[in-house]
């Protein structure tokens, strides 16, 4: 298996499902009359973070797991949504972006330095596989799995199945 079939598809699965997820919890929405600024501004607890900036940051570490990888410039998304359909319009920019990476460019990542921010004044350096198994992904279905968590825990009627994107 190349590199690329080991991190963009692991990649599109979650974003594809949040897309599905943030769909029904749409719908919940308007089913309870419940006004969406609420639930996406919802969190599991009062330090954590709400809906809308989980989807951020998965959004995030997908994009910028690919270009650090690949060694591309790393982009730079605002996180200005504010609705259901801005952060599936969101997703779905990410998942063009992702879609756009060729194996080719994943030659070699798994043993390339890859450089990244961890805080607000220091960076590390892990080789690639190290920073994709130990970094990328495991912040990536973190904040995935806090927002399913988010969702379920607001009444939004969505489970496993949901989650792993089976409809």
């Amino acid at each position: 298996m190349s590199f690329h079939d080991a991190v963009v598809p692991a990649y599109l699965q979650m974003l594809n499902s949040l897309i599905g997820l943030l769909a029904k919890a749409e719908v919940h929405c308007a089913a309870k009359k419940i006004d969406p600024a609420v639930l996406l501004g919802s969190r599991l607890f009062p330090d954590m973070l709400p809906l809308s900036k989980q989807i951020q940051l998965v959004s995030d570490f997908a994009s910028k797991g690919c270009a650090r990888l690949t060694h591309s410039e790393v982009p730079s998304t605002p996180d200005t949504e504010k609705t259901f359909e801005e952060l599936k319009q969101r997703l779905a920019k990410t998942i063009d972006y992702v879609k756009s990476f060729k194996p080719e460019q994943f030659e070699g990542a798994d043993t390339r330095d890859v450089t990244f921010p961890a805080g607000p004044d220091r960076s590390m350096t892990f080789k690639g596989q190290q920073f994709f198994s130990a970094v990328s992904l495991p912040n990536f279905y973190f904040h995935a799995a806090t927002a399913h968590g988010i969702m379920r825990h607001n009444g939004v009627e969505i489970g496993k199945r949901d989650f792993l994107g089976a409809n």
